[in-house]
């Protein structure tokens, strides 16, 4: 059986607020575009000369923390509506459908990443770590259905 990479990159820091009022119309602050070329940058490090697919939620920041990452891999954004605000299950399901195949990166939101960090290497959700800002777990994951617990965190990192 072979391994494929699955990795969850939680969006850059927001602004508090945007214009509209709407959570999904939040901006990246100066930080989290930081934060967001920092993790573009990390993770260009380590995956060059791989094929990688990138699927965004389509919240503004999270669209923001993937254009830089899209841009130091050479890939294109894959816009996923069903990561926004999605449950760990609901974020596996999708990983499970489309990540089918070398490296996958989701750039998404809490509490669903820090749930599904918890899902795919403990195999609960009850006692999760968190997803900083800005940060990246990194799991090799089995090449058929991914269960609970089933995958190994092999890097975590913030910037």
């Amino acid at each position: 059986m072979g391994q494929r990479q699955w990795i969850l990159l939680r969006h850059g820091n927001a602004e508090a607020e945007s214009a509209s009022g709407k959570d999904q119309d939040r901006a990246l602050s100066a930080h989290g575009q930081d934060e967001a070329r920092s993790a573009a940058q990390w993770l260009q490090s380590r995956l060059k000369g791989h094929s990688v697919r990138l699927m965004s939620s389509s919240a503004s920041r999270a669209l923001a923390t993937a254009g830089p990452v899209a841009e130091a891999l050479g890939v294109q954004v894959e816009l996923e509506p069903d990561i926004y605000d999605a449950t760990p299950g609901r974020l596996m399901a999708i990983l499970n459908e489309r990540g089918n195949e070398g490296v996958t990166v989701l750039v998404g939101h809490n509490p669903g990443l820090e749930q599904t960090v918890a899902l795919l290497g403990e195999g609960r959700t009850d006692e999760y770590r968190g997803m900083p800002t800005g940060s990246v777990a990194w799991f090799d994951v089995p090449e058929d259905m991914v269960e609970p617990g089933n995958g190994r965190l092999t890097a975590f990192w913030r910037p």
